[in-house]
Order: structure tokens, then sequence, then C-alpha cells
């Protein structure tokens, strides 16, 4: 196929202008009560040259939380701080989800009024740390849900998805990728739960598919994207049979209409993808609907992939950090700036608002 970096693409009924998507990235900027940052509209209507601008991941509710400065939407306060967003995004005509999510068993007591975290077993991840405002801390073993709390969750998520009209968003991306709450519940090193929400895949895959049915619910599933990271290590991930859990997910996830699949490939090891192939060439005969992926792109290695077929947007993360005019520096051919990655999280305009622009 003839197709680039630069081509438009329909998204649900919404006319994206090229098919760069900015990924979400973690900033942890959020004022006190979990508000989006100061800086927030200015950073992210800079970088509305992207065809579709995805949030920084933000909680569905007050129970989410893992990392300290991260913004939330449950509350009216954070609804009016993101239509701040969302107005900036669109006066430079750009198209903005939000990414909803519950971290989890990544979390810390510290989150949540010295209670654990919460997740499908209880598992502590190895080696995982997470930042408080008391510093880096260890993350303790979770406790697992009992079944009758997770009914609040998914109603969290509903409630979020209604919040995110209020504050304007063109549509929602669902987290369930990362080592966070709905992946823990996925993955068989992460849930061992012998009720239905555990054992089989379709059991496992049973909160998510609540989750998007509920917010499906508010929103048209067209702009309701998903995001998975099949294969994926971060935060202590694991599965036994990776390819058949995915696989079942995304196959499901086809029949569903929705706006995107939002992939994360697996990082490559020493030169091959690990196996079985978890990358897009794996997951795109069984998902003809919008698929985005991510996972390091270069600009020429994301259009081999469109020409190829084997994806529809491409997700650009570190350089859109430090470039916030990331597609026209693609289009003249112009260099990147360099990200600094001291300033990733945490702090003010530094290394968030104030990198030039061509």
């Amino acid at each position: 196929m003839d197709i680039d970096i630069f081509a438009p693409y329909v998204l649900g009924g919404l006319q994206l202008k090229n098919r760069t998507v900015m990924a979400p990235l973690t900033r942890s900027r959020a004022e006190t009560d979990n508000l989006p940052s100061n800086f927030a509209a200015e950073y992210y209507s800079q970088r509305a040259g992207a065809g579709l601008v995805v949030t920084e991941a933000t909680q569905a509710g007050a129970g989410g939380q893992g990392y300290i400065a991260t913004p939330g939407l449950y509350s009216p306060e954070q609804v009016a701080g993101w239509r701040k967003v969302t107005d900036a995004v669109h006066q430079k005509n750009g198209l903005i989800f939000v990414q909803l999510w519950h971290t989890g068993r990544i979390s810390h007591p510290d989150f949540r009024n010295g209670e654990p975290p919460v997740a499908p077993s209880a598992i502590a991840p190895r080696g995982v740390q997470t930042y408080t405002a008391s510093g880096l801390q260890d993350i303790p073993t979770p406790r697992a849900l009992e079944k009758t709390e997770i009914a609040a969750i998914i109603e969290e998520f509903r409630s979020a998805a209604e919040n995110a009209k209020s504050a304007g968003f063109d549509g929602i991306e669902v987290h369930s990728a990362n080592g966070y709450l709905l992946d823990q519940f996925l993955e068989d090193g992460t849930n061992q739960r012998t009720d239905e929400y555990g054992g089989s895949v379709e059991n496992r895959a049973r909160l998510l598919f609540e989750v998007i049915s509920a917010v499906c619910q508010v929103w048209d599933s067209q702009r309701v994207g998903v995001r998975l990271s099949p294969g994926g290590t971060f935060n202590d991930m694991c599965d036994r049979h990776p390819a058949d859990t995915f696989g079942y997910v995304v196959k499901r996830m086809a029949t569903m209409n929705l706006a995107y699949l939002h992939l994360i490939e697996p990082a490559a090891s020493a030169g091959e993808h690990p196996m079985p192939d978890l990358s897009a060439s794996y997951f795109r005969p069984l998902y003809p609907g919008t698929l985005i992926v991510a996972g390091g792109y270069t600009l020429e290695r994301a259009n081999e992939v469109l020409k190829e077929g084997l994806a529809d947007l491409i997700a650009f993360g570190q350089p859109f950090l430090a470039n916030p005019d990331l597609v026209e520096r693609f289009r003249r051919g112009a260099p990147l700036n360099k990200p600094n990655p001291s300033t990733y999280y945490g702090g003010g305009a530094a290394g968030y608002t104030d990198y030039p622009t061509l």
C-alpha cells in the first residue's frame, strides 16, 4: 500500500490529519488533589500536530493511584482541569483521548490511606518500587480483591468515562497494559484466583471486557480504544501462554467495533523478537480494525509498517517528549531534539513545555 505517516485517517468518525499518535506518557506533574498540571494545557496543545494525542495514564478512581503526582478524572475539579487541556488541543485543531487506569498492585499504602494495594491475587511484584511523597519505596504484597469489590472498580471506569465526556475529550483509552490492574487479571503470572475471574483465559479476561462494556454504555464503541502489552515483562509480568492469552483477547476485541487496539510490541532481544512472535505481524490477521503499534519506532520503520499494512497508526513516545512539532520535523527531515531523562518525571516547565520548535 502506498501509505505513509502523513496520510490522513478516519478513526471512529474523527478525521485524523496524519497517522502519528502521541503515546500516553506519565510525567508526574499533577497538582494537589491530582489535578492536571498547570502546564498541561500548553504541553498537550504544543503536540496537537499529532493525528491523535493520548494523555498520560489517569486514575479512574482515587484508589487506583500508584505513583506520585499522577492526575485523576473522578472529581469535578479534575474534570474542570482537563477541560482546559481539551479546549487548548481543540483550538489547535487536535484530537485527544484520555487513558484511564487503575494501577492495582503497583501502588503503596501512602496512596491508599494506609491500606495495602489491591490485585487479583496476593502476589508482590519482585524488585519493583514506586515514588511516593516520602521518596522511593518498595511495593508491598497486595491484598487480593474480594469478588464483591470488583463491581465498584468497574463503576469507577464507567464514571470516569462520563467525566471524560464532560471534560471534552474525543474518546477514551482503557489501559490494560504494562502490569497494571487489568493486565494483572489477564496474565496467569499475577492471577491465581479460583473464582470466575481466574483460571481460564476467558475468566482472566472477564474484568477487562466488563470494563469495556461499562465504558461503551457511555461512549460509542468507536470512541473507545484499548492498550495491551503482550509479552511485556515491565512490573514483573509474565504469562505461560501469551500468544493464547492475548490472541483470545484480540480476537474477541475484533468483534466489538472499537476505536482501536493499541499494541505495545515486546522489545527485541538480541536482535530477535521473543518467542513466540507477539509483534504486529502476529496480531494483524486477528484484528482487522484500527491497529496502533508502539515500541521505539523511527520514521523509517513506521512508514515500512504502514506500507506493509501491519498497522494503521504509529504511536511515538520519547520523540514527542522533546519535539512538540515532531510531525513537522518528520515532514521536513529536520533533526530531532534529544530528550532529557532527568526531567521526565516531576518538576515544572523545564523539560515539559520548554523544548524548542523549528
